[in-house]
């Protein structure tokens, strides 16, 4: 169990979020080699890791009004990595799923994000990268904390 009583320095949080902010900055230069807006990614990473799912969840997911998500969608489709078919359980309703391009053009786009990151990784000492390792649990705790909120 955590020792909660001891306060975190004040300014912990901070330094996190700019590092995150950062990183993600930096790796998403990778995105751009991809040739696909950033929102059309995004939505597609949805697809492609948690699944085929209606426009609205989607939307929801992405947290914008479901006209931006079906322009978005409409994106996909038209590039080939998307489909929307109907949703066997409910006729009226319409769920979009990624094409095997789209599921490949995501995994690349990965694969490289996660390369240049290793490669700044394998650039740090020995015990850099321990302590880096030490801090991806209580990461992982942190960000679950916030997703359950």
């Amino acid at each position: 169990m955590p020792d909660r009583r001891a306060s975190p320095p004040p300014d912990l949080a901070e330094q996190i979020h700019r590092l995150v902010i950062q990183l993600l900055r930096r790796l998403r230069i990778e995105d751009a080699k991809s040739g696909i807006p950033p929102a059309r990614l995004s939505a597609l990473s949805v697809l492609v890791f948690g699944g085929a799912c209606a426009m609205s969840a989607l939307a929801n997911a992405e947290q914008v009004t479901p006209p931006t998500m079906t322009r978005i969608v409409d994106g996909l489709v038209a590039d080939g990595l998307a489909t929307r078919t109907v949703d066997p359980a409910d006729a009226r309703a319409v769920r979009i799923r990624p094409t095997a391009k789209g599921t490949r053009l995501l995994l690349a786009g990965r694969d490289r994000r996660v390369a240049r990151l290793h490669a700044a990784i394998a650039s740090l000492t020995a015990a850099e990268r321990a302590a880096l390792n030490a801090a991806v649990a209580p990461l992982t705790r942190a960000v679950r904390a916030i997703a359950a909120e």
